[in-house]
């Protein structure tokens, strides 16, 4: 009997533990807003990334992990070889410059307070993208710098999640590059969640399979095969689903999907997901009530448990709309194909299931794409094949359809005027720094369900590249991530795609 009342005083103990580290738990959108868009409505409640970002750093205490595609929160209007060069201190301090390096500073501080520090970055791109880790991790042994190059493993890709984990209690994920850009000049959008230990711990085994993948030899752990899904030959690694089960190899990550019989990505029909109170204190909608959440990663290789893989999440959530209900959908980049594999790929997977649900539910689907110096031309193409579906749904009398697609470009003002100021010792009469004056979140949202990433809308994206969303049917963050988007939909910045021309967007400014 007494040891009876002691199992259950133990069990009581520990729900109250499970609540209290549950029930403090906080989630804001976040947000970087452009410079010089006056016409923009901000939506109340959002916090800027630059501030969440500073604020990580600033009151870590034991530790701080850092996924980022590349570094640059210090500007270098002095190098040359900067997409910075030649603007003066005055313009700097105008762009937002000053946010880039607080958010530094507080790193820098982070370490001189003994934090343990780990960041893992991509590689290859530009020498002076790997400069700023490497100078905090200088004589420091509580900071660990790691760059990682997937091409590696899977023949192309990157590491392109933007993920920061602070003392395994507060996350941030969305599309903002460790950039002080990312702060100021491009349009970001992203999660924070405060004072999620169970959160932060299945993230950080996302974090650990990409760090171990950086201490390992990729030449022993890789297959080239014939892929069956895309109908390609490919590098990867020698446990991917994309090999036969008999011929793969055991996998040295520490946690990763075990699925016998799947030539292929895994899509499951019962993802993990998970209950959780998340309060929201920068919404008017704000609830205690438990609502289910998930995480989603790509590539597939690098997932583990049940966790659904990042196609397989932006699918369901586009599928998630309800009948004659709206699903809005806003990315930097969008391409049915792949965009840097030898072979091209063929990819119809988010297509065909805004095409579905425009059958079958009747719905109405926007598409918010960004239109800016670095524009993939096939882009343009691919979004009128989409815009077919409109086409297609009243072809037929036997087309009970009354849904649709609507697509807009969004133009961030000065976009065509970016790069240094100053080429080959001339003017170049450039008014923004370059990779600037672009909408970069990538995200979706129905009635129902939001999901907020790091990939854009391309294959690449979600079969050899790093990245990491999550995913929740809260009714405030739902609500929220619409507003956000009909801020930018109802903006003079949206242009809808029929009426973009070339001769409206070099008057664009």
């Amino acid at each position: 009997m007494r040891c009876s009342v002691i199992i259950l005083l133990l069990a009581l103990l520990s729900l109250n533990k499970f609540c209290e580290s549950t029930s403090s738990c906080k989630a804001w959108l976040v947000q970087s807003i452009p410079t010089d868009m006056p016409h923009l409505s901000h939506v109340p409640g959002v916090l800027s990334t630059g501030d969440v970002l500073r604020w990580m750093a600033a009151n870590s205490t034991r530790r701080l992990d850092v996924i980022a595609q590349y570094w640059q929160l210090l500007a270098s209007p002095d190098d040359p070889r900067s997409g910075d060069y030649g603007y003066s201190q005055d313009q700097m301090h105008k762009f937002g410059v000053h946010q880039g390096a607080a958010v530094y500073q507080a790193l820098d501080d982070a370490a001189d307070r003994n934090v343990n520090i780990r960041l893992l970055s991509h590689s290859g791109v530009y020498q002076t993208f790997t400069l700023e880790p490497s100078k905090l991790a200088s004589g420091r042994p509580n900071v660990m710098n790691v760059t990682l190059l997937l091409k590696d493993w899977w023949g192309s890709g990157i590491v392109h999640a933007k993920v920061w984990i602070s003392d395994n209690r507060d996350v941030y994920i969305g599309s903002a590059n460790n950039d002080w850009k990312s702060l100021t000049q491009v349009k970001e959008v992203g999660i924070y969640l405060a004072d999620c230990p169970g959160i932060a711990k299945k993230v950080e085994v996302y974090f650990n399979n990409l760090w171990t993948l950086a201490s390992l030899n990729s030449s022993a752990y890789t297959k080239t095969v014939m892929d069956q899904q895309w109908q390609v030959e490919r590098k990867v690694p020698c446990w991917s689903h994309f090999i036969q089960p008999r011929d793969r190899c055991k996998s040295p990550l520490p946690q990763y999907v075990k699925t016998p019989h799947v030539a292929g990505y895994p899509i499951l029909s019962d993802p993990y997901m998970f209950e959780a109170s998340i309060q929201t204190p920068g919404s008017n909608y704000s609830t205690k009530l438990p609502q289910v959440n998930y995480l989603s990663f790509a590539p597939p290789e690098l997932s583990f448990g049940s966790y659904q893989s990042d196609e397989q999440a932006w699918i369901d959530t586009i599928k998630s709309v309800g009948t004659r209900e709206t699903v809005r959908i806003n990315t930097m980049d969008w391409l049915g194909q792949s965009q840097f594999t030898d072979q091209t790929i063929f990819w119809s997977s988010l297509s065909s299931a805004i095409s579905e649900v425009v059958f079958s539910k009747h719905a109405t689907v926007k598409i918010l794409v960004a239109y800016w110096a670095h524009f993939i031309n096939s882009t343009d193409e691919y979004l009128k094949y989409l815009l077919y579906t409109n086409n297609l749904c009243s072809s037929s009398k036997y087309n009970k359809c009354s849904g649709k697609v609507e697509i807009k470009y969004y133009v961030v003002p000065g976009f065509n005027n970016t790069g240094p100021a100053i080429q080959g010792g001339n003017s170049t009469e450039n008014i923004y720094p370059d990779f600037t004056r672009v909408n970069h979140g990538k995200y979706v949202v129905s009635n129902e369900r939001a999901h907020i990433g790091t990939s854009n809308l391309v294959w690449d994206y979600f079969y050899v590249t790093a990245g990491v969303s999550f995913g929740t049917y809260n009714t405030a963050v739902v609500s929220q991530l619409r507003e956000i988007f009909n801020a930018d939909w109802n903006s003079p910045y949206a242009v809808p795609i029929q009426e973009l021309e070339r001769a409206y967007i070099s008057s664009f400014k």
